[in-house]
């Protein structure tokens, strides 16, 4: 299955900070929307809900 990546709220629309997440099929993949064919970052659900307390503690 082919993931459907889609563009995080978060990113800006000026070029700058662009993320996309798509569900895999055992984890959340992250990726670099200016770069998608230079991969990506698969974390657990775990592991991506701690990343996200991370920065929103930073926001």
């Amino acid at each position: 299955m082919t993931p459907v990546w889609r563009k995080s709220s978060r990113s800006t629309t000026q070029g700058g900070e662009c993320v996309e997440v798509a569900a895999l099929s055992d984890a959340i993949g992250l990726r670099d929307s200016k770069n998608p064919l230079h991969g990506h970052l698969a974390l657990t659900p775990d592991q991506f809900a701690k990343l996200l307390r991370h920065i929103k503690q930073d926001v």
